[in-house]
Formats: C-alpha cells, structure tokens, sequence
C-alpha cells in the first residue's frame, strides 16, 4: 500500500498517551471496532462534544485509547463527519490506538495503517510512558510545543506528543484534503488533557 506523498510513515504511529494503556504494538492486528453501529457524527461545538458519552471497550488495565476522546470531539478536530473509534495497535508508542475515520479515508477498517482522513490517539500509561515518548521523540526533528502537559512536541509532519506525569499521549489529525495540522491536533490535546 502506498501512503499520500504528505504523509510521513511517523503517521504509521500516530497516538495519544492515556493512562492505563498497556500493549506493545504491531502491524498486524485485528481488534474489534467499539461499535459495530454505521453512524458518523458531524463536528460539534466543545459543548456538545463533552457532553457526548465515550465508547470504551476493555483492554488489560480496563482502559484504552477510545476512553479519552469522543466521537464529537475527533470530528471536531478533523472537521468532518467520523466513524465511531476503532482500536488498534500503535506502532511507535508501545499501545493502543483509537482511530476515527473520515468519510473519504481509504480503508475504514485497517486501524493499524496511517492514513489520510483520519484522527488517531494513542494514550500510553505507566512507568514506560517516558521511556517510548522520548524513543519516539530521539527519531524525529521534535520541535518543542509549549502549555500541554510536562512537555510536549510535533514530531514535524503528522503529530503531537505531550508528556504529562506518567502518561504519553499522541494525537495525529490526518484531514482528507491536506497534510496533518498541528493546530488541530492541539485543539484535540485541549479536549482530552483534563481526561487524564
């Protein structure tokens, strides 16, 4: 499979750290999607998207990716209709992600795959949380980003990576029509911060 020319294969791994996240990951699962159900959900206000409930689904530590990040809240972030999460598995942050997919993304049912049309957050918790943030971060030119968390940076071409105590989060917004938007991947990281 061929990837957008934009798009760097650090979106292969785009995540969002969250507390109690806890698989290793690989290339080649195939995990359930949360839901099952068709719907899409347009972008919403900030209001209406906290007020919509989160899908979760159980994992080893009774936490996931899907846990921290609404249906509303990734279409408000890529500005178009999403699917309901679907997990799989993070390749470059040691665990699960949460992808959302817009209506022209590709391939709707491959989570472990980046590509275009997107959102995807891997939240990673626990003692090896700083271990694959600053992993992560030694293999791309991370350009520091400053009022998320401990520490954060855009790893230069598809997503964020905030350090907060013993939680890594990334967030990788994949619009249909353009490259990934730090922008829109902070707004995201300002939904799901006060999650954690």
């Amino acid at each position: 499979m061929t990837l957008h020319p934009k798009l760097h294969p650090v979106i292969v791994g785009m995540l969002v750290a969250v507390p109690g996240a806890v698989a290793l990951g690989a290339c080649s699962s195939s995990s359930p999607p949360i839901s099952s159900k068709p719907s899409v959900v347009t972008p919403t206000s900030a209001a209406t998207a906290a007020t919509t409930t989160t899908t979760s689904a159980t994992t080893t530590a009774n936490f996931n990716s899907c846990s921290v990040v609404t249906q509303a809240e990734a279409a408000s972030a890529i500005g178009a209709s999403v699917t309901p999460g679907v997990l799989g598995n993070a390749t470059v942050e040691g665990g699960l992600a949460c992808v959302f997919y817009g209506p022209s993304a590709p391939t709707p049912t491959m989570p472990n795959v980046a590509q275009p049309d997107t959102v995807r957050v891997v939240v990673v918790k626990g003692p090896d949380a700083i271990t694959w943030y600053n992993d992560y971060k030694s293999k791309v030119p991370a350009q520091p980003v400053t009022g998320y968390g401990d520490e954060a940076y855009y790893d230069g071409s598809a997503s964020l990576s905030i350090l907060t105590g013993d939680t890594y989060v990334r967030i990788a917004v994949a619009p249909a029509g353009g490259p990934p938007s730090l922008s829109d991947e902070e707004q995201l990281a300002a939904a799901i911060l006060p999650k954690l």
